[in-house]
Parts: C-alpha cells; sequence; structure tokens
C-alpha cells in the first residue's frame, strides 16, 4: 500500500475503526473493486471482495454503500451479496435502499429534451450500440477498441453533444472507457454529502475509488475520512492511499474486517492481546518511518 499524501494515516484510520461503534465503507465499482470489462454486465468482482464485503457487514459495525456511475439496479446481480448492500447510482441520483426501496430525483423538461436531442445524435452517428442510457444521463462507451477507435468515436460524439451541453447547463464528463452527457446538479460528491449527513461526526468513513470523476469525492471528503485511490497505475491525486488490486484491495478489506471484529471483543472482554501486540508494533513503526516514506 502506498501512501499517497500526508493527511491521514492508514493505520491510525484502522485503529480508529477498531475503536469506533460504527464506520462507513463507502465503494465506487468498475475499476475499483472490479476489474474493466469491455461488457460492462460482465464485470464481476475481483475473486475475495464479495466474501470480504459479506463479513464486512455481518459484523454489524459498517454501513457499506456503493457510490456509482451505473443505475443502481444494475449492480445486485454483479455483487450477488445478500443482503443486498445500500447503492447510490447514476452519481447519486438514485438511491436503492437495503430493504428494496428505491428513490430517484426527478428530470427537469429541459434536461430530458437535451438528452434526447444528445441521443438522437449518436443514432446519427451509428453509435446506438455503444450507448447507455440512464435516468438524467446518456453514456458512450468505447471500452476494448482501439485507441485509434476511440479517439474517433469519441470526437464524433462530442461534435453533436459540445453545442447541446452548452445550450442546456450540462456537464460533459470523461471517465475511463467513455465519455457521460449529464446534469451538474448531480454528482457522486453530493451523494457522499448526503450519507455524511446521516452518520455520527466521529465515525470513521472511507471512500475508495479510481477514476477523475472519483476525485471530487476524494475533494468532498478532505479532512473527514479516509480517501483511497484503486487502480493498477498510479496517477495524480487528492488520495491518502494508493493500493494496487487486487491483492491490496483485498488485504485493505481483510483489515478493516479485522478492524471490526476486534471493535466487537473489546466491547465484550476489552483490549485483545491481538490487538494491544498490534498497537505497539504501529507505535514503534511510526516512531521509526521516515517523514518522506512512501510504503506500508
Amino acid at each position: 500500500m502506498t501512501i499517497a499524501s500526508s493527511n491521514m494515516s492508514l493505520h491510525s484510520f484502522l485503529r480508529r475503526v477498531e475503536r469506533s461503534r460504527s464506520s462507513v465503507l463507502l465503494l465506487d465499482y468498475d475499476g475499483t473493486i472490479a476489474p474493466f470489462r469491455p461488457d460492462r454486465f460482465r464485470a464481476f468482482p475481483y475473486p475475495g471482495v464479495t466474501e470480504l464485503l459479506c463479513e464486512i457487514m455481518e459484523t454489524g459495525r459498517t454501513r457499506v454503500a456503493f457510490v456509482t456511475g451505473r443505475r443502481a439496479h444494475d449492480l445486485p446481480p454483479l455483487l450477488d451479496l445478500t443482503p443486498v448492500p445500500e447503492i447510490w447510482g447514476t452519481h447519486g441520483r438514485e438511491r436503492l435502499n437495503s430493504d428494496g426501496s428505491y428513490q430517484r430525483q426527478a428530470v427537469d423538461k429541459e434536461t430530458l429534451e437535451a438528452l434526447y436531442q444528445a441521443d438522437l445524435w449518436v443514432d446519427s452517428i451509428q453509435l446506438h450500440h455503444l450507448a447507455e442510457h440512464k435516468s438524467g444521463s446518456l453514456a458512450v462507451h468505447w471500452r476494448g477498441l482501439s485507441d485509434k477507435e476511440a479517439y474517433e468515436i469519441r470526437h464524433k460524439v462530442l461534435l453533436g453533444w459540445l453545442p447541446i451541453a452548452d445550450r442546456a447547463c450540462l456537464t460533459i464528463e470523461h471517465f475511463d472507457g467513455g465519455v457521460e452527457l449529464r446534469p451538474a446538479d448531480c454528482s457522486k460528491a453530493d451523494a457522499l454529502r448526503a450519507i455524511l449527513a446521516e452518520v455520527p461526526l466521529e465515525a470513521p468513513v472511507a471512500y475508495l475509488g479510481d477514476d477523475e470523476p472519483d476525485e471530487r469525492v476524494f475533494d468532498a471528503l478532505r479532512d473527514r475520512g479516509l480517501r483511497v485511490l484503486v487502480r493498477p497505475h498510479w496517477r495524480a491525486t487528492a488520495a491518502d492511499v494508493w493500493l494496487r488490486p487486487p491483492a491490496q484491495l483485498l488485504e485493505f478489506l481483510s483489515d478493516w474486517l479485522d478492524a471490526t471484529r476486534t471493535t466487537s471483543l473489546e466491547q465484550s472482554c476489552g483490549p485483545s492481546p491481538v490487538t494491544a501486540r498490534k498497537e505497539d508494533m504501529v507505535r514503534a513503526s511510526e516512531m521509526n518511518e521516515p517523514a518522506a516514506s512512501d510504503a506500508r
């Protein structure tokens, strides 16, 4: 695990999870807990991730929620988790709760008309097979295609979308493998703020993301929680920690699970010898750790 900045120590954060009665684990999906796939309906989580998330949820100490650009109802079949975790889809415009209840923000007529025009443009350049229609947004995917093909598709799509976005005050957002047209009044960062308003201020919160749109969430979480970049290759980021999936992602989730289990033991029996020994080791390592250290 690589330290991306010095704003928050991973070790100290996990100790907070150990000592807290409740915590919050927020996750992006594609590129974070699941590898990118040309067929987005076959993008299953990395092996072992689902099992760890299930165990974390079973401790009853962590609120697990997904904040994704996907439609909320796309995730349950891919996750295969029971109960289904909380899912904020379409950049927070949709909310699918664990009990199956569902809320969706309304989309104004001007936006709907602009998206209709954008869809007509995609049809006119014969790229409808690459389009994804969501509540209040339209995306075009080119993952799996060559760089030349991706460049040509992007150029064609933006040629028609830019004036539409300008007239309707919509946002064009680029992501890994595509581009999306959507309103600027709803984002993953807004979903994060809505979740934070529902949890105690002292509860430890972490967000795991991989893509440029996740940077807005990292900015919104500044000084409030742990920001974790999950991707195979480094890029400039506001995150506190960088994990290379799948091994380091699994290690992080396993450490989180151990921390929540330790919380349960401590509340009933007091601090365990294992926890005390871990804390002694962490203190010793932090005392001897160089200021510019970049790895755990």
